[in-house]
C-alpha cells in the first residue's frame, strides 16, 4: 500500500476560481472527518469543500472509499478526486479541495480537470511512501551477548527498532511479514539457536 509522505496543501487558480487542496494521512474514517471539519472551519467563505478518501487495512485487505461533490454538479469533483487517489494506489488519505468561485463557470469537463488537477498538485507536493506490514519481534539476550547480536542486526537486512536494557537486553526487530521464516533461519545461524523471537504483533513501517 502507498501513503502520502506528509500532510500538506497546494493552491491552483483557474478562470479566477481559487482551488486549495488539503491532504492528510488518516487511520480511519473518524480521523478523516476531523480533517474535513477542520478545513471547513478554516474556510467558511469557500463556495465548496469537495472530498475524497481511501482507507485500507493491510491485514485484511479491506478498503473504504468515499467522495463528495459538496454541491458541485454530480460526478465533477469528488469522483475525479477519488479516481486520482485510486490511480496512485494511495490509502490512509483524505483530500479536501476548497473552491472559491471566481465568477466564470467551468463546465463539467473543466470542473473535473480543476478538481483532479488540484489534488494532483497537492500529492506531488507532499510525496509518497510505501506502507509495509511487518511483525514486531522481541529478542531477549544476556548482556554478554547483546553487543554482538546488535552489531549483526545493524548489518543485516532486518530493521533494529529499539534496544532496552534491563535484567536482560531486549532487541526489538521489525521484519516484513513474508520474511519471518528467513529471519528465523538468520537468528538461529547468528545465535546458535539460543535465542527465540517473541512475536509482539503487527507493525506498519513507512518506507521510500
Amino acid at each position: 500500500m502507498r501513503v502520502i509522505a506528509r500532510d500538506g496543501s497546494a493552491e491552483t487558480e483557474i478562470a479566477r476560481s481559487r482551488f486549495v487542496c488539503t491532504v492528510a494521512r488518516v487511520a480511519d474514517v473518524g480521523a478523516a472527518q476531523d480533517v474535513i471539519d477542520r478545513v471547513r472551519r478554516a474556510g467558511p467563505d469557500a463556495t465548496h469543500h469537495c472530498t475524497a478518501l481511501r482507507i485500507g487495512d493491510p491485514g485484511t485487505g479491506d478498503l473504504t472509499a468515499r467522495s463528495s461533490d459538496d454541491g458541485e454538479p454530480s460526478g465533477t469533483a469528488g469522483v475525479p478526486m477519488l479516481e486520482v487517489l485510486t490511480r496512485r494506489g494511495l490509502t490512509d488519505v483524505v483530500a479536501v479541495v476548497s473552491r472559491w468561485f471566481g465568477g466564470t463557470k467551468l463546465g463539467a469537463g473543466g470542473l473535473v480537470r480543476a478538481y483532479s488537477g488540484a489534488l494532483t498538485a497537492a500529492l506531488d507536493t507532499v510525496g509518497e511512501l510505501r506502507r509495509v506490514r511487518h511483525r514486531e519481534l522481541l529478542l531477549a539476550v544476556g548482556h554478554d551477548r547483546a553487543g554482538r547480536l546488535e552489531h549483526d542486526l545493524r548489518h543485516s537486512p532486518y530493521r533494529l527498532c529499539d534496544v532496552t536494557h534491563g535484567t536482560d537486553v531486549t532487541l526489538t526487530v521489525a521484519v516484513a511479514e513474508p520474511e519471518t521464516g528467513a529471519f528465523a533461519d538468520w537468528l538461529a545461524e547468528h545465535t546458535g539457536g539460543g535465542v527465540e523471537a517473541l512475536d509482539a504483533g503487527p507493525r506498519d513501517l513507512y518506507l521510500p
